[in-house]
């Protein structure tokens, strides 16, 4: 069956094709890895919550947005753990790491820097700033062709020629993403 009901998350959702929390989706880390990475960015500055998401999202370049539902558990165990302590700041509990958490983190730097590895760190600022911009972009399309949808403003032919434009840019984007590949084996 086609119809919006069939099409609901398939365009402008939270969890669309390529577009939820990381490759694997749903998970980006490995069980216990997120208590690593949110040391590691402590370490440079006492953070609430929110602030820890958003520097999580800033540090995977847009592509992974932990869930507060994962973030905050992860900072109460390592607040169990006596890695970091909280204070009120604002009404907000404001984490900041302990001396203990400074000796993890040292002990554990291996795991972490192969954890931010699978954040591709070695990409050029420019073109991870452009591929995020394309997210945003086919996410803004993908929310308007499903509005369009359940409005029931879409019909056969809209379609059909969607449908077109998108085989023919997805056949250029092809080659241009084999441009590269071509030219190493030449």
């Amino acid at each position: 069956m086609f119809g919006p009901k069939a099409m609901r998350g398939f365009f402008g959702g939270k969890h669309g094709p390529g577009f939820g929390h990381g490759p694997r989706r749903g998970r980006m880390f490995e069980k216990g890895d997120l208590k690593y990475v949110i040391l590691d960015l402590l370490k440079d500055e006492p953070s609430h919550g929110y602030e820890v998401i958003r520097k999580l999202e800033e540090r995977s370049r847009g592509f992974y947005s932990p869930s507060p539902g994962s973030v905050y558990p992860t900072l109460q165990l390592l607040e169990d753990m006596g890695y970091v302590g909280a204070t009120q700041r604002d009404g907000k509990k404001v984490y900041a790491i302990t001396d203990e958490g400074r000796k993890f983190l040292e002990e554990n730097q291996r795991s972490i820097k192969d954890i931010w590895g699978k954040f591709g760190g070695g990409w050029d600022p420019e073109v991870a700033s452009e591929i995020h911009e394309i997210r945003h972009d086919l996410m803004d399309l993908g929310k308007l062709f499903g509005q369009k949808m359940r409005e029931g403003k879409v019909d056969r032919d809209k379609v059909a020629r969607i449908r077109g434009i998108i085989s023919t840019a997805a056949r250029e984007i092809e080659d241009i993403l084999r441009e590269r590949d071509e030219v190493q084996r030449g």
